[in-house]
C-alpha cells in the first residue's frame, strides 16, 4: 500500500522560528534524534536544513532545502524556503511543487512584508494555507487582533483550531477546541504533554482552573464563547480552496504545540491532486509517470561538484533505472541514481509517488521548468515563473584566465535561478549583466562564484530597479525607449527581449510610447 503523501512548503519572515519548527517537525517524525536551539550565531550547531557554509555563517537561509519523512502512516515531503525577502524567488520556484502551505507567525509581530509577499503567491495558486502563530511563551500580541490582522491584511478568514491560555510569562497552554481539553504548557519541561479535558463537568473544570488560575480560567472561557458565536467554523472546502486558513498557537522552540499540528495538519491537507498541463489536467493516478523540475542546486556536495535537479512527481509510479522523455528535447533520458534528501544527507530512492520530491543526478542536461513523462505522452506543465528583479550589476571576471571558469559558474548559478542573466548587445563578458532581487543575494552570487568556481569578480551596479519583458509584434530595435540611461535593451537567456528601466517613471513613459506593445515583470520557463 502507498502511503498518503503530503508535500508542503514552510513561509514566513526572517526569524519568525521558521527553520527551528521544520527541525521539530523532523524530531517529531524521528528523521532527526535531537531538539535545540537552531541557526544561533552563537551556537557551533546548525540547522539541519542550512547545509550551505555561508548558510552557517551568516545564521539565515539562502536556499531551499528539502526534506522526507514518516509519521503515523504518511509520508511527508516538508519544502524548507529561505525566509529572507532576497531569496524570495526561490520560495516562489518552490511553491509550486507544493499541495499546501504553512504560514509561521510570530505572535510578537504579526504579518510582516515578506509573508504578505509569500502569501500573495500562495493566493495565485490557491493551495491551502495552514497558520501556526509561534513564540506564545514571549510577549505576544492579543490572539484576537492577530486573527482580525490575518483578514484586513492578508484578506483571508480565519478559524482557530486552539486558543491559547496566557502569554509571554503568564502563558499556560491551549485549548483544542475540536477535542474539548488543555495542552498545558511547562516551561522547563520540553518534550512532555499534559492533556486535560475541559468544560465537560465540574470535576474537569476544577483541575483545570486549579492550574491556570482564576483569571485565565475565566478569560478562557469567554474567548471560547466569543469564538464559538462569531468566529468562522471550520469548513475543509474552503480550506482547500485557500479561502480559510485554520490557525494553531505554539511554541516551535520548546516543541509546545508542534506535535499537535502535525496531527491535525496531516489529517486536514491535502493530498497530492491533479496538475494543469497544455494537454489539460493530470490526476495523480494517471497510470503513465510524469513530473517537473522546478529547482537545479549545483555544489551541494562541494568535495564531488556535483549538481542536483529536484523533480515534482505528479503522476504515476517513479521507478529507479527508469527511461523517461524530456519533453523540452524530446530526448530518452534514463534515471538511474535518484535520491531523496534530508538537507545534505543523500540516500538512493528506489521507487517514488505522485506528491514525492527526488532529486536526479545533472549533467547540465535539465533546466528549471522541465517536465519529464514515462512514454511519448508529450505533455508539459506550467511554467515556472521569473519575476523581476530589483537590482541589476554588470559582472566580469577580475582574472582573465579564468573565463572558462567564470562563464561556467554564471551559466550554472543561473540554471540554477541564484540569480537572473541578460545579454546587452555585443561580445564579450563585460556584457553579462545578472539581476536580483536584493543586495545579499548579489554577496551570495560572489560568495559562491570564489568558493566554488575560483573566480573573484567585478560587480558594476547599474542604476536599473525594473526589468519588463517584451510582447507584441514590433522588433526590439523599433522601440520608442528612453535613451541616455533612462532605459537598456537586453535579452534575458532564453533570447527573449528585455527592457531595463531605471524607475517606474519609466516605465510608464515607455509604455505610452509604446501602445501596441506588451511589458510584463514575469516570465516563465
Amino acid at each position: 500500500m502507498i502511503e498518503p503523501r503530503k508535500t508542503f512548503a514552510i513561509i514566513s519572515h526572517p526569524d519568525a522560528g521558521k527553520t527551528t519548527l521544520t527541525e521539530k517537525l523532523l524530531y517529531f517524525g524521528g528523521a532527526i534524534h535531537e531538539a535545540g536551539m537552531v541557526k544561533s550565531r552563537k551556537s557551533a550547531r546548525q540547522a539541519t536544513s542550512d547545509w550551505m557554509e555561508i548558510e552557517r555563517q551568516r545564521g539565515i537561509s539562502v536556499t531551499s532545502s528539502v526534506m522526507q519523512f514518516s509519521y503515523s502512516g504518511y509520508h511527508i515531503n516538508i519544502l524548507d524556503t529561505p525566509g529572507h525577502q532576497d531569496f524570495s524567488e526561490d520560495t516562489y520556484r518552490t511553491l509550486t511543487a507544493a499541495d499546501s502551505a504553512v504560514m509561521l507567525i510570530d505572535a510578537a509581530k504579526g504579518v510582516e512584508p515578506q509573508t504578505i509577499k509569500l502569501f500573495e503567491v500562495c493566493r495565485m495558486r490557491n493551495i491551502p494555507i495552514f497558520t501556526f502563530i509561534n513564540k506564545m511563551d514571549r510577549e505576544a500580541r492579543d490572539p484576537l487582533s492577530l486573527l482580525e490582522e490575518l483578514e484586513e491584511v492578508l484578506g483571508i478568514r480565519s478559524c482557530p483550531m486552539n486558543w491559547p491560555i496566557g502569554s509571554g510569562m503568564d502563558f499556560q497552554g491551549v485549548y483544542d477546541r475540536n477535542k474539548k481539553n488543555v495542552e498545558l504548557f511547562k516551561r522547563h519541561e520540553q518534550n512532555s504533554r499534559r492533556i486535560l479535558p475541559v468544560f465537560q463537568d465540574e470535576q474537569s473544570d476544577g483541575e483545570v482552573h486549579s492550574i491556570i488560575g482564576e483569571s485565565l480560567f475565566e478569560k478562557l472561557a469567554e474567548d471560547v464563547d466569543l469564538l464559538d458565536i462569531a468566529g468562522d467554523p471550520f469548513d475543509k472546502e474552503k480550506v482547500d480552496k485557500g479561502e480559510l486558513t485554520p490557525v494553531f498557537f505554539g511554541s516551535a522552540l520548546t516543541n509546545f504545540g508542534v506535535q499537535s499540528f502535525l496531527e491535525y495538519f496531516l489529517e486536514l491537507a491535502p493530498a497530492p491532486g491533479p496538475r494543469m498541463s497544455d494537454k489539460g489536467l493530470i490526476e495523480p493516478d494517471h497510470s503513465k509517470f510524469s513530473g517537473f523540475i522546478f529547482k537545479i542546486q549545483a555544489n551541494m556536495n562541494p568535495a564531488h561538484r556535483d549538481r542536483i535537479a529536484f523533480l515534482r512527481i505528479c503522476s504515476g509510479t517513479f521507478s529507479r533505472g527508469m527511461t523517461v522523455q524530456q519533453v523540452r528535447t524530446g530526448k530518452k533520458i534514463k534515471l538511474s541514481q535518484p535520491q531523496q534528501f534530508l538537507a545534505q544527507e543523500r540516500n538512493i530512492v528506489e521507487d517514488a509517488h505522485p506528491g514525492d520530491i527526488i532529486g536526479l543526478f545533472d549533467p547540465g542536461t535539465f533546466v528549471i521548468g522541465d517536465t519529464l513523462c514515462e512514454g511519448n505522452t508529450g505533455f508539459t506543465f506550467g511554467g515556472i515563473p521569473h519575476f523581476s528583479p530589483e537590482i541589476f550589476a554588470r559582472v566580469r571576471t577580475k582574472d582573465a584566465m579564468k573565463h572558462k571558469q567564470f562563464h561556467k559558474g554564471v551559466e550554472q548559478l543561473t540554471e540554477e535561478g541564484a540569480v537572473q542573466l541578460f545579454t546587452s548587445t555585443g561580445p564579450g563578458a563585460e556584457n553579462s549583466i545578472i539581476g536580483v532581487v536584493g543586495q545579499l543575494q548579489l554577496e551570495v552570487f560572489q560568495y559562491r562564484l570564489r568558493n566554488e568556481y575560483g573566480v573573484e569578480v567585478e560587480i558594476q551596479p547599474l542604476g536599473y530597479e525594473l526589468a519588463r519583458w517584451i510582447k507584441g509584434n514590433k522588433k526590439p530595435d523599433e522601440l520608442n525607449l528612453i535613451q541616455y540611461g533612462g532605459s537598456l535593451l537586453v535579452k534575458d537567456r532564453e533570447e527573449r527581449p528585455v527592457v531595463l528601466l531605471e524607475n517606474e517613471f519609466a516605465e510608464r513613459w515607455a509604455k505610452e510610447k509604446n501602445p501596441d506593445v506588451e511589458f510584463v515583470s514575469t516570465s516563465y520557463d
